[in-house]
């Protein structure tokens, strides 16, 4: 399996977030790991979307609390990155995956769309097989 990470650049009140890397690749079944850099932020959050299909929560972390180890997604506040881990890649993994600092909803299957009450400043992982 490929991963491809494209990276989006975008700001919120001087807050930023940006994936690590500009492109990665894994072998089907191997340890991935998506990291993206912040400047600040209280919580992070994690989203998948499959081609055709509606953006969803993976997953949210808190700075202000220990992780929940049940959780695949770790921050390190020291130097403010956070990670998504996906243990044994598999090709149902294929799809874009995002990471931001605030709410994020879609309103288009084809396009995605800020939440206008909540703006994100988002960092956009492609993942392809």
């Amino acid at each position: 399996m490929d991963l491809i990470i494209t990276l989006f650049l975008s700001a919120v009140s001087g807050n930023v977030i940006t994936p690590d890397e500009t492109e990665l690749f894994a072998e089907e079944g191997s340890n991935v790991t998506l990291s993206c850099s912040y400047s600040s932020a209280d919580y992070l959050y994690w989203y998948r979307q499959y081609p055709g299909s509606f953006l969803l929560l993976v997953d949210e972390y808190s700075t202000k609390s220990e992780p929940d180890l049940r959780l695949y997604s770790k921050a390190t506040k020291q130097i403010k990155r956070v990670d998504l881990l996906i243990s044994s890649a598999a090709v149902s993994d294929s799809a874009l995956y995002y990471c931001a600092l605030q709410p994020t909803v879609t309103g288009n299957t084809r396009t995605l769309y800020k939440n206008l009450i909540h703006s994100i400043a988002s960092g956009l992982h492609k993942c392809v097989s």
